[in-house]
């Protein structure tokens, strides 16, 4: 029996070129991206829906946070049990399916209650596609290159959000702010994926239990306790939800906030230029955190942790600077370099999910991390932001109101540095303790 554990896993390694490996990553990276065009574009038009059903700051939070969120979170821990078991391939497939139905639900919602209920089912949906992803791409690819291939994966977010920014321009321009057409045009190509994904991507063998047929895969709760004694991968999954907290309040609420301080904007510009930062200056942000943090690791596994850390200790202050400055365009262009800085710690993030996991329940590995991550800044980030928001209108009207709110992101961004820099004394020596299992 020992002698058949050393064999398997190269003759399975030999079996996928290095071709197919990433067509499979460039597809679950597109798959991504739609996750997040359908995630981001409530937030993009949240304006013309706060005029259009008359609602306020609170419920837009509400709607951009804790609806999608709360069930997305929940559902994810018992789809990763099943990615642990059953083909993921069809586990995302069915799920880009659902999400992407219901956001074109969302275009016909007629009032508050059935856009909430609309943007409940996108959460139901979604989270189905990142924990079955990052087990399938941690199968394809070894542990030295798991934080690129995890970061390319993860250039879905800013691929998307720029997807999602250009397309709300193109249905909006010439002043027409018909948001519904903008929901049904971003939901019905997700539909056209999944079938592409579930013809031409085949379930990839699993790296484990193919040497281990008499043993039994650990329960929930077995899984659970072996994280959750893991320093490192809580001080990540920390790290990542208090910036991501941050960040995703900025997406949902920024372009309300421009709007509102920048009275005579031109919106359609506006949005192709944020279309435009996120295709490129946050996406190669990403990119490099996880080639940065690959190559560095290489002589320093504390690199993983210092390089988020870095990276926010220098782009933070951009954010309170941007809030501060009276001209739109150097606004604009210092959350451009918040941007790019904050997009370094997902990748490294992402690869210390699946690294530090045992192999045979990664997809629970991420979805516990994707659990903690979309608690805190999901259903926080842009929740928090506009019920504060709210509270501060009758004192300081709107324009200054939101302003307060995103100024206080500060604090959560403060709190993901000091993290990362704690989990850069530990990650070492859990590292060590993840190969005597075998990555």
């Amino acid at each position: 029996m020992a002698h058949s554990q050393v064999q398997t896993a190269p003759v399975e390694k030999a079996d996928t070129s290095r071709a197919y490996r990433n067509y499979v990553l460039v597809i679950l990276t597109l798959v991504y991206a739609f996750n997040f065009i359908d995630r981001q574009i409530i937030g993009i038009l949240s304006p013309f829906i706060k005029a259009d059903l008359g609602l306020d700051d609170a419920q837009l939070g509400l709607l951009k946070g804790v609806y999608f969120a709360i069930l997305y979170t929940v559902v994810g821990i018992p789809i990763a049990w099943l990615a642990d078991r059953y083909s993921r391939v069809n586990i995302i497939a069915i799920s880009l399916t659902l999400w992407s139905g219901f956001t074109a639900a969302s275009g016909l919602a007629m009032n508050y209650t059935q856009l909430a209920l609309a943007r409940i089912g996108v959460g139901i949906g979604e989270a189905g596609g990142s924990p079955p992803s990052h087990s399938i791409i941690s199968d394809l690819f070894p542990k030295e290159k798991r934080a690129g291939a995890l970061a390319v994966y993860s250039l879905g977010i800013p691929f998307g959000v720029m997807l999602a920014f250009f397309a709300s321009a193109f249905f909006l321009q010439g002043g027409s702010a018909d948001w519904r057409t903008v929901m049904i045009s971003v939901g019905l190509p997700g539909v056209i994926l999944a079938l592409l994904l579930k013809f031409t991507v085949k379930e990839p063998k699993r790296t484990e239990s193919v040497q281990t047929d008499d043993a039994e895969k650990p329960s929930v709760s077995a899984s659970l306790k072996t994280l959750l004694k893991i320093p490192t991968w809580w001080g990540m999954a920390l790290g990542i939800s208090f910036g991501s907290f941050g960040n995703y309040a900025i997406s949902t609420w920024i372009i309300d906030y421009y709007v509102r301080a920048f009275a005579g904007l031109d919106i359609t510009q506006l949005l192709i230029a944020f279309g435009i930062i996120n295709g490129s200056a946050y996406a190669l942000g990403v990119w490099l955190g996880g080639y940065i943090a690959d190559r560095w690791g290489k002589q320093n596994k504390k690199a993983y942790a210092l390089l988020p850390a870095i990276a926010l200790i220098i782009g933070v202050p951009a954010l309170y600077f941007s809030l501060q400055v009276n001209d739109l365009w150097l606004s604009v262009g210092l959350m451009t370099f918040l941007l790019f800085t904050s997009g370094s710690y997902l990748g490294p993030s992402f690869a210390m999910a699946q690294t530090l996991a045992p192999i045979n329940v990664r997809a629970m590995s991420t979805a516990l991390f994707f659990f903690v991550l979309n608690i805190i800044a999901l259903g926080g980030g842009p929740t928090i932001t506009g019920i504060v928001s709210q509270a501060l209108v009758p004192s300081l009207g709107e324009v200054e109101a939101l302003r307060q709110s995103l100024l206080y992101l500060i604090v959560p961004y403060a709190l993901s540095i000091i993290v990362f820099l704690w989990t850069s004394t530990k990650i070492v020596k859990d590292w060590e303790m993840a190969e005597s299992r075998g990555l």
